[in-house]
């Protein structure tokens, strides 16, 4: 999303659809006004525990995602409600979140 100086910046601005297929990192899709990834594992624990740390870092970083355990992947949903769709915010979480994950080998991405 290119930035006009005469709207300013605010993190918390709902996104087009343009500008968030544009900006959403690799492995990311966007449907239905919100951002997500399915991360798949060899068992159930293993996403479990995968959640627990997506949690984690949701709590530092104070922005929440839907997460939704399957037993084989997990979905991560990103989505500020206050907007009414994908902001920033959730463009800046998705990347937190590949960055926390990047080298883990116990969980890798696919679209479900």
């Amino acid at each position: 999303m290119a930035y006009d100086p005469r709207i300013g910046y605010d993190s918390t601005r709902k996104l087009t659809d343009g500008d968030v297929l544009q900006a959403k990192p690799d492995g990311w899709w966007g449907d239905s006004g919100k951002l997500y990834r399915d991360y798949s594992f060899q068992n159930f624990m293993e996403g479990v525990n995968f959640a627990v740390r997506v949690a984690q870092q949701a709590e530092e970083r104070g922005h929440h995602p839907d997460i939704h355990i399957h037993y084989h992947y997990v979905r991560v949903n990103y989505y500020t409600h206050d907007a009414g769709g994908v902001t920033q915010l959730d463009l800046d979480a998705a990347r937190a979140l590949d960055a926390l994950l990047a080298g883990d080998t116990q969980g890798r991405d696919e679209q479900a």
